[in-house]
C-alpha cells in the first residue's frame, strides 16, 4: 500500500513533497524586543527543512507591538522585518521544503508592557492584565494591521499563509462567547461573532491570492464555550471565503481541564473535515510515522502538523520513513549516514 504522509500535497499551485507540516511553535528568541528574526531562527526552521520536512511554518508573528504574546516574539508590523524573513525563506526553501508563516495578534493573552487589548475587557485569569475593549475604530485598525502583515510576509517570499484564530489569543476571542461579550455587530449570536475574522480575511485576501489556512481552537473545554460541531458552521463560512485548509487544534481560550492523550485532537479534525468538506490539519501528540499514516490513510486530515516531535527529533521525517518502509533522498551531504 502507497504511503500517504511521503505523498505530495498539492494546494493553490503550490506543491509539498509530503505532508509533514513543522507546526508554528514560538521560541521566545528575539532578544532585542524588536521583533526580529535572529540567528537562533535561522538554524531552528533551516535544520528542519534539511531534515525533510515538506512544510516549515514559522511562528505566531505579531502584526502589532502589543499583539505579541511576549516581548521576545517574532513580529511583523514594520517593513524592516522583511529582509531577514527573505532571508529565512530563501534559506528554507533551498532545501526543499515549501514557507509559510503564522500571522498572529495575542490580545488578552499579550504579556508586554504596552496596553493590551481584546473583543471585551475580561482578563484571562486573575494574574494576567486586564484588557482594554476594543472600538470599532481599534477593530479596522487592527484589521488594517493583519492586512499589512501579509503583505509583507508575501514580500519576504512565504508560500502559504496562517491566521491564527486558536488558543485563546485575539481572533479566538472574538470567535467564542467565553470572551466575547460585546453587544455591537461583532458580538452577540456565532454569526456576529465571526465577523471580525470574517473581515480580516476579506483584507488580507486584497493582498494574497496564495494558500491561506486558518488555526482554531476546535473545543473551548467549557459548558458555554464553542464545540467540534458549532465550528463545522464558522469553517463552512471560512471555506466560502475561500479559505484552503482549516488546522485543527483546541483550548486555550480560559483555564479548562483537558485529558490530553495520543492524538486526542484528531477527532476534531476529522469533524471539521468532512462536517465541512474542507481539507484539515491534524495536531496534538502525534509522535510517530505509524500513527501520522492511519490517521491520513482513514481520511481523518490531510496534513500532519508535529510541535514537540520535530523539537525532539529534527530529522522526524527520516525516522517516520524507516517505520513506513519509505525511501527518502537525504541531502547529498548526508547521504552517507541515512
Amino acid at each position: 500500500m502507497e504511503t500517504k504522509l511521503f505523498s505530495p500535497y498539492t494546494v493553490k499551485g503550490v506543491t509539498l513533497k509530503n505532508r509533514i507540516v513543522m507546526s508554528p511553535m514560538c521560541m521566545y528568541s528575539s532578544h532585542n524586543k524588536d521583533g526580529m528574526v535572529e540567528d537562533w531562527h535561522m538554524t531552528h526552521y533551516v535544520s528542519r527543512a534539511v531534515g525533510q520536512v515538506g512544510l516549515v511554518m514559522v511562528e505566531a508573528t505579531s502584526v502589532a507591538p502589543e499583539g505579541r504574546i511576549s516581548p521576545q516574539d517574532l513580529g511583523i508590523w514594520s517593513d524592516e522585518h522583511v529582509p531577514r524573513f527573505r532571508e529565512l525563506v530563501k534559506q528554507i526553501k533551498a532545501h526543499g521544503a515549501k514557507a509559510a508563516i503564522q500571522i498572529a495578534h495575542a490580545g488578552r493573552k499579550a504579556v508586554v508592557d504596552e496596553e493590551i487589548f481584546a473583543p471585551t475587557a475580561i482578563a484571562f485569569n486573575d494574574k494576567m492584565k486586564k484588557p482594554t475593549e476594543m472600538t470599532t475604530e481599534k477593530i479596522q485598525k487592527t484589521i488594517a494591521e493583519f492586512r499589512d502583515g501579509v503583505r509583507r510576509a508575501k514580500e519576504a517570499g512565504f508560500d502559504i499563509i496562517e491566521l491564527h484564530g486558536a488558543h485563546g489569543y485575539l481572533i479566538n476571542e472574538f470567535l467564542s462567547p467565553i470572551s466575547n461579550k460585546r453587544t455591537d455587530e461583532y458580538g452577540g449570536d456565532k454569526r456576529a461573532r465571526y465577523r471580525f475574522l470574517e473581515e480580516t480575511i476579506e483584507a488580507v485576501k486584497e493582498v494574497w491570492d496564495g494558500p491561506l489556512f486558518v488555526r482554531i481552537s476546535a473545543n473551548d473545554y467549557l459548558p458555554e464555550g464553542m464545540t467540534p460541531e458549532a465550528y463545522v458552521e464558522v469553517c463552512g463560512w471560512m471555506k466560502e471565503q475561500g479559505v484552503d485548509l482549516i488546522d485543527v487544534s483546541s483550548g486555550a481560550i480560559a483555564p479548562a481541564r483537558i485529558h490530553a492523550y495520543p492524538g486526542y485532537q484528531v477527532g476534531y479534525s476529522e469533524t471539521i473535515k468532512h462536517g465541512v468538506g474542507i481539507d484539515t490539519g491534524a495536531v496534538g501528540l502525534i509522535t510517530t510515522g505509524n500513527q501520522a499514516e492511519e490517521i491520513l490513510q482513514n481520511d481523518r486530515a490531510d496534513l500532519i502538523f508535529l510541535a514537540r516531535a520535530l523539537l525532539d527529533d529534527p530529522y522526524w521525517a527520516k525516522t517516520a520513513a524507516k517505520q513506513l518502509g519509505v525511501e527518502i533522498t537525504p541531502p547529498v551531504q548526508y547521504e552517507r549516514g541515512w
